[in-house]
């Protein structure tokens, strides 16, 4: 590997960085500057993360573009990072997202009522520095450090530029995710201190070999001898919250409804995407017999979601919550996707994951959008705005579709793909499937109720008749979604051929702890 490959990620990584000080010596008064400046850098940041994934050989499963450098080597931490089928799609959507959002923040009314334009756009590259970090690191101290930086600049977006309950968001928000986050340090100093590292390629070899045993008596086991299902459920807590699984998810309304529309657009399309691939990244090859035994149990906390998510998202009578929650229903398919336990469940969970990033942004840059034309997220609020807006309508029916899982579109290829993982799953079972596909069906219900509300019906209420087209800064914000939804959905091929030799080494390594398997387990253990 030569030298540019090998600092190819650390400029990724650090190039938000480099904007945000740029950022830190402008002043105030240049607002316009400031924007173009920001945006500058995220985009700089997104062509760089195309680099990764042009140089990157889809054949390899292990980690590409490594970096490593010491930082506290005499507790066994280091600068560690790199990128393999797991976390590059997940970075190409960080840095495909932050320009997104940082346009469309442009012409947000809460900017010009609150200032603060360089705050504002300071925090929104931390934001992403951290974000990218965490799908990087290879270190698990590391790890948490992005993990919990990611905090900091969210709290003070909502915050500061939120609505009007913002503060309670805020304060839930940080809250929620600092109490989980605490039970996954404790895990992270028991699982660095045994191992003698803190790096989690070496610890997951230590794993795999039987060199470093993490011992499992039992599932629910209160005996102390059984740490593997404490270090699971340490680390799956704190995820679950991030995601959020039912019924953990009781701040992300709150959070989405209160935030700027920049700061949902990123919640659900990067930051809920944390804990999912946290379970895949660390949960599954660390802990590989406490995930086989927990498969089943997590999955249906995953089910109860799609369904229950579903469901209250067609009683919300504001718009912009009922986005939030169609959420809740969308990863639930997610997490049911990772633990199948198989190929095509992860390779599918992960690309829902990009999907709902795009789908989901999407649907908040539309909401944000009729929010500064109107200032209100009511449904009874609205109808016929198509024909007021006949090219806000059009994207708004794409995007919906998306959302919903129609066969063309990003949407239906990791749906399908996850129930397809689900129903041959040797850890779970048929009825997990059966239900799950009722989310499919909710989903079209509430969705369709949402844009019948909205965009159809009659042209009755003057708020809505002479509304503003949509400007060239919220057309171009749209068009690399539309984009990216036809093309994930025409041509998924690259994406799945991306992860497909990762996501295979984690099963190999999963899939020995099968309950067909056990006799084998036990008795390679006690040869070792």
């Amino acid at each position: 590997m030569d030298t540019s490959a090998l600092s190819l990620i650390t400029v990724v990584l650090f190039l938000p960085v480099v904007g945000l000080i740029v950022l830190l010596f402008m002043r105030e008064e240049q607002a316009e500057n400031i924007k173009w400046t920001a945006f500058g850098f995220s985009i700089a940041t997104f062509i760089a993360s195309l680099l990764l994934w042009i140089g990157f050989d889809n054949s390899e499963p292990g980690l590409q573009m490594v970096q490593r450098l010491d930082f506290l080597p005499t507790f066994g931490i280091s600068y560690y990072v790199g990128i393999d089928g797991l976390s590059l799609l997940l970075v190409i959507l960080t840095t495909f997202i932050m320009p997104l959002a940082i346009l469309s923040s442009f012409r947000a009314h809460v900017l010009h009522e609150r200032g603060r334009v360089k705050l504002y756009f300071m925090f929104m590259l931390l934001l992403e520095w951290a974000m990218i970090g965490v799908f990087v690191a290879q270190d698990l101290f590391i790890f948490y450090v992005f993990w919990e930086v990611t905090l900091v600049p969210m709290y003070f977006l909502i915050g500061i530029w939120g609505a009007e309950q913002r503060v309670y968001a805020a304060v839930k928000f940080f809250l929620y995710t600092m109490a989980g986050s605490i039970l996954m340090l404790l895990a992270i100093l028991y699982v660095g201190t045994a191992a003698g590292t803190f790096a989690v390629p070496e610890i997951i070899a230590g794993v795999n070999a039987g060199t470093l045993v993490f011992p499992f008596s039992g599932l629910l086991s209160l005996d102390p001898v059984s740490v593997q299902s404490f270090l699971f459920l340490g680390f799956l807590i704190a995820f679950a919250i991030k995601v959020p699984i039912w019924p953990l998810h009781s701040w992300l309304p709150d959070a989405h409804v209160q935030a700027p529309t920049a700061g949902s657009v990123i919640l659900a399309g990067v930051l809920l995407k944390m804990g999912t691939y946290g379970i895949v990244r660390f949960c599954l090859p660390l802990f590989p017999e406490a995930s086989v035994a927990w498969a089943p149990y997590v999955a249906l906390l995953a089910v109860i979601g799609i369904i229950y998510g579903a469901w209250v998202s067609y009683a919300q009578t504001d718009v912009k919550k009922l986005v939030a929650y169609s959420s809740v229903s969308h990863l639930g398919f997610v997490v049911l996707g990772i633990f199948a336990l198989n190929a095509a469940g992860i390779q599918g969970g992960i690309l829902q994951m990009v999907n709902h990033g795009i789908s989901t942004g999407g649907l908040f840059l539309l909401v944000g959008m009729l929010y500064e034309r109107r200032h209100t997220k009511a449904l009874d609020a609205f109808g016929g705005i198509w024909k007021a807006l006949p090219l806000y309508g059009a994207i708004s029916l794409i995007v919906t579709l998306s959302s919903m899982g129609l066969p063309g579109l990003n949407g239906f290829v990791g749906e399908f793909t996850i129930l397809l993982g689900s129903f041959g799953s040797e850890v779970l079972g048929f009825f997990f499937t059966l239900f799950a596909t009722l989310g499919v069906i909710l989903a079209a219900v509430y969705m369709l109720y949402m844009f019948q509300k909205v965009y159809m019906g009659e042209l009755d209420k003057e708020e809505n008749k002479n509304l503003e087209p949509l400007h060239w800064q919220e057309i171009a914000v749209m068009i690399p979604i539309l984009i990216a939804i036809f093309w994930i959905g025409l041509q998924p091929a690259p994406f799945f051929s991306t992860m497909d030799a990762s996501v295979n080494k984690v099963v190999r390594d999963v899939e020995v702890y099968f309950p067909e398997n056990a006799d084998t387990v036990a008795l390679s253990m006690g040869e070792k």
